[in-house]
Order: C-alpha cells, then structure tokens, then sequence
C-alpha cells in the first residue's frame, strides 16, 4: 500500500481533516530544501545544484553533513517509481567516485564567492573533516509516492543496506496558512547505519604535502606562555605521554603551523632540533646556542614529578619565519583544529589561509 499522510484539525469540537492541495509542490521543494536542508532531518550544506554529470544527467542538490559524507537530493517530479529509482542509483555511483578537489570544484561553481571550508565551518562551526565522501546517502524527495516505489526502495534499504530513502512531503492550507508536512519511508536511524555500513573508501582524504605540521600550542596561565616560545624560538608540550609523543614525532625541517586552541593561529616556523626535555633543551637566541631553561622566562616550565619522562616538559626548538602575539592570533571559520600535540596538516585551505594572513611568500 502507497504511504499516506494525514493532518487534522483539532481546535473544535471533532477532529476535522484538511485535505492537501493539488498545488504543483515537487517545482517548489528543491528552493525550499535548498534554503534550508534541515527540512530533510538533519543538518547539511549544500556544496551544488543541478549538478551535471559526466553521464549527461543532472543531480537536484548536492550536500554534506558533519561527518564529510556526501548527500545526493533527487526530486521524483513526474518520473516513474523505476526512473525514478535507477537515476538515483546512478547518481550515486558516480558521486562515490568524487574526490575532494571535485568536491571543493562543485561547491566553487554553486558559490564562488565562498571558500567550502569558510561554508562548512560556519555551518557546523567545525574544521572540514579531512576524509570526504566516505560514504554516500540518496533521497528521493517526493510530494507523493505509489506503492511500486516503496517497494524498491525497501527492498534496497532494508534486505541490502543500500542507504537510499523516500522523503515525502504534503502541502496543507487551512484558513489561508500553508502548511508543509514531512515523513519518511523507512526509518532514518535505520537509514544512517546503512551508510555507515557501506563505507568502503578513504582515497577523498586530503593528499599531505610532506613538508607542513599542525601543532597545537596550550598555553595556560601560571604555566606554558607564548611570548616565551615566541622569543626564544620553540614549542613544548607536557604533563602526560598523549601530549609528548606526537610533538617527538616532528621531523628536522617540518614547518609548523602552531595554533592556540580557542585561539588561533600564532607562528609559522622550522624545525631544528628533536625534542629534548625542558631541563636539557637547546635554542637559537640572538645568534647562539642557549640552555632554555637558564633564560629569563615568564613561564612556568617545571612540575610535579616531572623527573618522570612522560610527565616532564619536552622542547622542540624551531627557527620562526613569522609570528604573532597571542592577542592577534589568526583564525576563520572552516580552519583546521586538533586535539594532538602535533600531526601533519593535510587541510590545505588552512595552510593558503596562513598563508595570506602571514604574508608568506608560498
């Protein structure tokens, strides 16, 4: 049986049903999901509209979610339940080929004017994920459907874990307010782990360059300060083996970007040293080789039980090509933050956005 949706009015005395309207609504629901997508459950940002295919067809819309996976949107308009269903298939392999320089090239076409990771992150209020497209949700959107289409697209989603899905809308008016109505085929929690499922790819990470780190300095009042690193020339990290052994993984010649969590981006440097414990760290000041911590520091470098290694502050020294004071640090939405000490920075519109802000000449 072809779903149904009802609506009743129950302000009265009996319920009264209103009727939904014949109004043409598939030429007017891909405006309004694309002016706003949460229409469909959940957060996305569109990356494209009628999107052209290399196979000659075009996708209604294109989005992302939080976790980088891409959603194809097709309206069913007049097509029928198989045309309807194979499209959309097809859609979605080709889509599952996209890497993410296609990815940021649809979106350059839909929004010229906006980088994808200033979009995503003003959406999500989150770094672009590194891994794009992994995995891939279809959604039919339709303002009606028959039975033949409910049965495809069950027998897709429920007996193979295909991730596709009927969203189905109905418009209402009464006393002259419109009113737009919203169900599902099948469950969308259902859905979502049939997506998760079908992941089966990691080639749309981003490619790493071989030469930039980002490095995440936590500076902290009565402890680790950035005017010292920025002085003296170097990064440190302590108080636990999570925090040291990534900073000890940094290469001779990496070029940090160092970041201020909740902050921004503070320096740009090279490094030159492996990393040392505070107490017996070497750095560049003024043209020689110092002995850190016999500098006048306004940090506080040392603590409890620090004898220990992996409690102990550890120094990476490193030659600056710029930096800023902690009161100027750079940031914009869509940039790249980690957690880790340190970890090759793969997100490239980070490191152009560094770029700019710090007048480098890359």
């Amino acid at each position: 049986m072809a779903l149904e949706m009802g609506l009743w009015r129950t302000d009265g005395g009996a319920p009264k049903r209103i009727a939904p309207t014949a109004l043409a609504l598939e030429s007017m629901l891909e405006n309004y999901i694309e002016a706003d997508p949460v229409m469909l459950g959940e957060t996305l940002l569109i990356i494209g509209r009628q999107v052209s295919t290399a196979h000659g067809g075009f996708i209604g819309l294109l989005a992302l979610d939080e976790t980088g996976s891409v959603h194809v949107i097709e309206l069913k308009r007049d097509r029928t339940p198989r045309d309807v269903t194979a499209q959309t298939l097809d859609y979605g392999s080709w889509v599952s080929t996209l890497g993410a320089s296609e990815l940021h090239e649809i979106f350059a076409n839909y929004r010229p004017a906006t980088a994808l990771e200033e979009a995503f992150g003003e959406v999500f209020s989150s770094p672009l994920p590194e891994e794009l497209n992994a995995t891939q949700t279809l959604t039919i959107v339709a303002a009606n459907v028959d039975s033949a289409t409910e049965r495809i697209v069950r027998f897709l989603n429920e007996d193979y874990g295909v991730p596709i899905n009927v969203v189905f809308f109905r418009n209402f008016v009464d006393n002259g307010a419109s009113y737009l109505a919203r169900t599902w085929l099948v469950d969308s929690d259902a859905q979502a782990g049939a997506g998760a499922s079908a992941s089966r790819r990691t080639k749309t990470r981003e490619s790493w360059n071989g030469t930039d780190w980002y490095v995440s300095f936590g500076a902290f009042d009565e402890g680790r300060q950035w005017v010292d690193a920025q002085k003296y020339g170097f990064i440190s990290a302590g108080g636990g083996k999570w925090f040291i052994q990534t900073l000890k993984n940094l290469p001779l010649g990496a070029r940090i970007l160092v970041h201020i969590p909740k902050e921004g981006y503070v320096g740009v440097g090279t490094v030159i040293a492996e990393a040392q414990r505070f107490d017996q760290a070497h750095v560049m000041y003024e043209g020689e080789e110092r002995v850190l911590k016999d500098q006048q520091l306004v940090g506080t470098y040392r603590r409890e039980g620090d004898e220990d290694d992996d409690l102990a502050e550890w120094v990476v020294a490193v030659e600056w090509q710029k930096t800023l004071p902690r009161e100027m640090a750079f940031w914009k939405p869509g940039m790249f933050a980690n957690q880790n000490t340190a970890t090759r920075l793969r997100h490239q519109f980070t490191i152009s956005q560094v770029s700019q802000a710090f007048d480098l000449d890359d």
